[in-house]
């Protein structure tokens, strides 16, 4: 390896993420979701009139550039068969634009699709939901009011808190509108009645219905409120108009609030509108609804990727930057409190405007570019060690950490004859999670095993190894990024690289890496809870193995030479290799490419070339 090369293509992809900086400090790139956001907001749109014919066409174009040449829609792009649920989204969305009908040549093909495969009836729970508010699909009947669930105690065997925050987020919208089962129709509002599949519609939803018979405890807490599902809404719109800043969770409130008796006209309903034509990007010339726009998580990995390579704090850039993370950084008691009562606040959110939605991620992210600063500014030290607080007291109570917040795995509803009970409807521990902050702690705070936290969570990820040697990444795809997390996180804490559980997954690596040097993961490993290997190398998958490698061996390997080598060839990919949802919702970051590679190969030439 010519390390001069390497140096001087550090120093270049340095220079050119300085240059996409904005001018208050940050980096924004765009967080390119499913198809499911731009449908939602364009029916949401026809179905209250709003009167921007420009924006209904560049949605309408967006979505319709996310269909596959067999004219359906994937949530991957190697997707097979295609998705039925994003089909349905995207074809109920062109109906409502009135750009299309149903026989039109673009959406014959999609319409046979859905016919085919089991109609609306089989669609995902969210879709189905979403349809059910547009009165395109009934209501279930749930066995109890629903709106319990706001109104249980926490002394409750089950109340809002033990379902995980962005579950909750979810719900609360759909609560005030299932009971009495709302709707809000248009002359926008198609006809859906021959999509609806074969069975009666008094079968429907059986996961809905599945999701609420629990919550039939006890008799005295069935005179429930509406006013508590109201009050959480409220509670959490956050500055922007946004319900908890995200898309989806806007959408739906505004749906429940305008069938609950708002007006369109009121502040904050506009407010919510507000928040989400903010929340749009441009995408080759069309128009994107972001579900949650990753400002904040961008800039804290690119500030930390820059001083990592050495880039100076004294950069103008980096003093900028360092300053918005600054003002990032919670003061409000969020739900995550509920949990953790004695902690105070000090995490750091997911997007601007987030400021009361914590995670553990976006924290331990911001934290590294605080912990090179605390050296030398006081301010710094004091974000620093508000975060680091909060970092620590916000572990599981079984030693690993989950995104959101605290113990809310409980085992009665993650095993829920629900789809995803265990993706969405709890917040458990995870191996990419525990590893990225088991990293942190050991890199940047010299914490290791004689830490009982660091003990504690180094031992949850040895057990939860998976037997081939990798480990599972619920907010990445997949193996490869929990591989990556889970043994960088080990090395760092004090795990020796030849631990047999360390070598068993560098093995697994090697065996999964691509003639051509790099890796490449599918989407589908995260549907099937197994690897499965992309035909193509992409960018954030190769420089998390290429990282994984550099943390275990002391020399550099020829695998690795071939894996920087096709890293310093190969820029972008279109490929998605963030995690929301299992089958159903993935990222493509357009950062990762300019962050996870520059990052590798900084790591790989410190601890190989540097002098």
């Amino acid at each position: 390896m010519d390390f001069k090369k390497l140096e001087k293509e550090i120093y270049r992809r340095c220079n050119d993420l300085l240059s996409l900086q904005k001018p208050d400090g940050t980096w924004r790139f765009c967080f390119e979701n499913s198809v499911i956001t731009d449908a939602y907001m364009l029916i949401l749109l026809r179905t209250i009139e709003y009167r921007n014919e420009k924006l209904i066409r560049r949605m309408t174009d967006r979505i319709l550039s996310k269909q596959s040449p067999d004219g359906l829609w994937r949530v991957y792009p190697d997707e097979e068969p295609a998705n039925l649920s994003a089909t349905i989204q995207a074809y109920t969305a062109l109906l409502y634009s009135q750009h299309f009908n149903a026989d039109d040549a673009k959406l014959i093909g999609a319409k046979h699709f859905i016919k085919t495969n089991g109609g609306l009836k089989k669609a995902d729970l969210l879709t189905k939901v979403f349809l059910a508010m547009n009165g395109l699909y009934e209501w279930p009947d749930v066995p109890i009011d629903p709106a319990i669930l706001f109104s249980l105690p926490l002394t409750s065997p089950i109340n809002q808190y033990d379902i995980s925050s962005y579950a909750r987020a979810h719900f609360a919208p759909v609560l005030l509108m299932v009971e009495e089962k709302r709707k809000l129709t248009s002359k926008y509002t198609p006809d859906l009645s021959d999509l609806t599949g074969d069975e009666g519609e008094g079968s429907n939803m059986q996961d809905w219905v599945n999701l609420f018979s629990l919550l039939n405890i006890r008799d005295s807490y069935l005179q429930t409120k509406k006013e508590n599902i109201l009050s959480y809404i409220l509670t959490h719109i956050e500055p922007d108009g946004t319900l908890l800043s995200y898309s989806l969770t806007t959408i739906f409130m505004i749906y429940s609030l305008l069938s609950s008796g708002y007006e369109r006209s009121s502040t904050v309903i506009q407010n919510a509108l507000t928040g989400l034509i903010n929340m749009f990007c441009e995408v080759e010339e069309t128009l994107h609804l972001q579900n949650s726009p990753s400002t904040t998580w961008d800039t804290s990995l690119i500030l930390y990727t820059l001083l990592e390579a050495g880039v100076p704090l004294t950069t103008p850039g980096v003093k900028k930057g360092s300053q918005f993370l600054l003002s990032q950084q919670q003061t409000k008691y969020g739900d995550w409190s509920v949990h953790n009562p004695g902690a105070l606040p000090g995490g750091w959110g997911f997007s601007i405007g987030n400021t009361q939605h914590p995670d553990i991620d976006d924290t331990q992210a911001a934290l590294r570019t605080m912990a090179h600063l605390s050296h030398f500014y006081s301010q710094y030290q004091m974000s620093y060690d508000r975060g680091l607080t909060w970092l620590l007291s916000m572990q599981n109570d079984d030693g690993g950490w989950a995104a959101f917040e605290k113990n809310t795995n409980r085992y009665l509803i993650g095993n829920l004859p629900v789809k995803h009970a265990k993706d969405a409807l709890i917040d458990p521990s995870t191996p990419d999670l525990t590893g990225r902050t088991l990293e942190f702690l050991g890199k940047f705070h010299g914490l290791n095993q004689d830490h009982a936290s660091i003990k504690k969570g180094a031992n949850w990820l040895l057990t939860n190894q998976e037997q081939d040697g990798s480990w599972y990444g619920r907010w990445g795809v997949c193996f490869i990024y929990g591989t990556w997390a889970a043994v960088t996180g080990l090395i760092a804490c004090g795990i020796n690289p030849q631990n047999k559980k360390i070598q068993k997954a560098k093995h697994w690596l090697l065996n999964v890496q691509h003639e051509d040097g790099g890796w490449g993961e599918s989407c589908a490993s995260d549907k099937q809870r197994k690897y499965v290997e992309l035909n193509e190398s992409t960018p954030s998958q190769t420089a998390w193995a290429l990282n994984t490698l550099t943390a275990i061996h002391k020399e550099p390997t020829l695998e690795m030479e071939k894996a920087v080598t096709w890293l310093m060839k190969h820029r972008k990919a279109n490929y998605p290799t963030g995690a929301g949802l299992p089958g159903a919702f993935y990222i493509h970051y357009h950062s990762y490419d300019y962050i996870w590679p520059l990052l590798a190969l900084t790591h790989y030439y410190k601890k190989y070339y540097s002098v």
